[in-house]
């Protein structure tokens, strides 16, 4: 038939396009089992890539607030490293609901070889003080919570210990040599120079993002911090109000979106009655346990710094 713009449309059954896709799935699987991975090979690309330059390094890490602490961790960009490299894999991101006050987006990373496939849900919160946000901005936030869906699907199905490595090895690139007093100062002066230039901020907004006196106080992972906080903000999981201007300050409740987004953000770190507890909680509206689920959630996080650090 034909529309109004006299374009041809042509309608085509579900039951064809059903067909399609499984032909195509079934050439990708034949295809994994006739060409499997090479897992040291695909390690070591990994490595290569982001230790190529510390532009690519800067990418791979996020830091972000979250009731007054940064959460850090592998950005999506390292997790799409990986996944290129890693291969024999289908991946998908996309929205799947929208109602008058949050947006879901959903992923799934399917590991061809293996036959393992997971699926990850981010809801996101398309409403501020002004009421709900502007069809652009419920855009943007799509974009932003399909990038985190599928992060944290593809980071779920890649073995931690890898992740790990290729994750150490860019935050040592985006540091760099840091052996005497004079390139550790050159760094943190590019680092901050970086930021103030980008984003307009102070250096009191810089050290009260990171909890720090004082200039002379910044260590190496506080610079890996900066630049995952840099990055969080380049890709629309935080704003530079939130991670400098003390935005944060302003609601000192935990909220439950605050619950959501963290948990969200470390699933992966959740075993199944941690993960049901947590659920519920956030489902039911459960407000006099928001305090000791954000306490177990945080503590999740640095116990992850801690093994990385050990490692």
């Amino acid at each position: 038939m034909e529309n109004n713009d006299n374009e041809i449309v042509q309608s085509v059954s579900p039951q064809i396009v059903y067909e399609q896709d499984k032909a195509a799935i079934d050439i990708q699987i034949s295809t994994a089992k006739a060409y499997p991975r090479n897992i040291r090979r695909a390690t070591d690309n990994a490595l290569a890539i982001v230790t190529m330059d510390p532009a690519i390094a800067q990418t791979c890490t996020y830091s972000v607030p979250r009731g007054g602490k940064k959460v850090s961790g592998p950005s999506v960009h390292l997790a799409k490293i990986i996944a290129q490299v890693w291969g024999n894999m289908r991946i998908d991101a996309k929205v799947v609901d929208i109602d008058n006050v949050r947006i879901t987006s959903e992923a799934v990373c399917w590991d061809l070889e293996s036959n393992l496939a997971i699926k990850a849900q981010i809801k996101r919160s398309i409403t501020s003080r002004n009421g709900r946000f502007s069809e652009d901005m419920i855009t943007v936030t799509g974009n932003a919570a399909n990038s985190i869906a599928l992060r944290n699907a593809v980071l779920s199905v890649i073995p931690k210990g890898i992740v790990d490595k290729v994750y150490n090895a860019a935050k040592a690139t985006i540091t760099g040599d840091l052996s005497d007093k004079t390139k550790f100062i050159a760094k943190r002066v590019e680092i901050l120079t970086g930021l103030r230039d980008a984003f307009g901020i102070s250096d009191k907004e810089i050290l009260s993002a990171i909890g720090k006196a004082s200039i002379d106080f910044i260590d190496g992972d506080d610079l890996v911090t900066l630049v995952g906080v840099g990055q969080a903000i380049r890709d629309g999981d935080t704003t530079v109000e939130q991670a400098f201007k003390g935005e944060k300050t302003k609601e000192q409740a935990i909220t439950v979106e605050q619950l959501q987004s963290l948990m969200d953000e470390k699933i992966a770190l959740l075993n199944k009655s941690e993960f049901d507890s947590a659920k519920r909680i956030i489902d039911k509206k459960e407000t006099d346990s928001y305090k000791k689920l954000f306490d177990i959630l945080t503590a999740k996080t640095d116990e992850q710094d801690s093994e990385n650090k050990d490692k």
